[in-house]
């Protein structure tokens, strides 16, 4: 049996052509959308992630502002940045990208960010909504991964699901999310016990590792016909990979996500989505 691929890329293509309309007619509204990015420092990887997520957002008519930090940021500096844009009417998503450098706090950061303008569904007035089934500003991986499975009509009712990251960008939102379709979830993480019985005995396995030294799924852990969503992304023997081997997984899974071209686009589509509902929420078109 050969599975089907989970094709993200034709996914958050859909996703953007859905968001460009939305662009549209508010602009047709005289709003312009716009996204406010915070870089701190010189990372390599987090600036690309920025320049890939700009990319996207002038791909669907999304207007953004770039602020790039130095290194030396204080978190009074970040504080007082975060509410100027806060404050302008102009700005309807504010993304800080992560991780930060050990002088600014993760959590302190987020925090500041208005509830409104959270496109990345960190700040904690949007966690809390989602854990009451009740947000509009979802995280973006978490969001994409659902809707990859509407797509591709996977009904989650009653369904067994290993999520193997329990992380606040990941795990613990896709947790919820997946709940409020009334799968049956369990969280794993580096102390579970028994993880390849669990694995075993689910109809999905949602993998975020991203170490191949720690942690390979392999197709003995899972059963015939499960689903895999490989959302880790990882450099193993010079190539980009996530925590299974694709070629391998897919002989034995109904549905199977590769690493490239699985949640990753999906994440920005997402993000573009929450920038456009955000623009949506602070001009009082959709109400909280």
């Amino acid at each position: 049996m050969v599975g089907t691929k989970i094709d993200g890329v034709l996914v958050a293509s859909s996703v953007k052509e859905r968001v460009r309309n939305a662009v549209s007619e508010l602009k047709s509204r005289g709003v312009e959308p716009c996204l406010a990015t915070i870089l701190v420092g010189d990372n390599q990887a987090s600036a690309t992630y920025v320049k890939n997520k700009h990319k996207a957002c002038a791909d669907v008519g999304i207007l953004t502002k770039d602020h790039k930090l130095p290194a030396t940021t204080s978190q009074e500096e970040m504080n007082e940045l975060l509410s100027t844009l806060n404050s302008d009417e102009s700005i309807h998503g504010i993304l800080v990208q992560l991780p930060l450098p050990k002088q600014l706090g993760e959590f302190e950061t987020t925090s500041r960010i208005s509830p409104i303008k959270d496109v990345d569904g960190l700040t904690p007035y949007n966690v809390g909504l989602l854990s009451l089934g009740k947000a509009i500003l979802k995280a973006c991986t978490p969001s994409g991964i659902i809707e990859l499975f509407d797509y591709y009509k996977i009904d989650l009712e009653g369904k067994n699901v290993a999520v193997i990251n329990r992380s606040n960008l990941l795990g613990k939102p896709l947790y919820h999310l997946l709940l409020q379709r009334n799968a049956t979830v369990t969280t794993c993480h580096s102390k579970t016990k028994n993880l390849q019985k669990i694995c075993h005995d689910s109809d999905i396995i949602i993998t975020g590792v991203g170490d191949r030294t720690r942690f390979t799924l392999t197709p003995e852990m899972i059963h015939d016909g499960a689903i895999v969503i490989d959302v880790a992304t990882t450099r193993h023997d010079e190539k980009l990979v996530g925590d299974c081997d694709f070629d391998k997984i897919i002989q034995k899974a109904s549905f199977a996500s590769p690493v490239p071209g699985g949640v990753g686009p999906m994440t920005i589509a997402m993000l573009l989505k929450n920038t456009v509902t955000a623009a949506s929420l602070s001009e009082s078109i959709v109400r909280r």
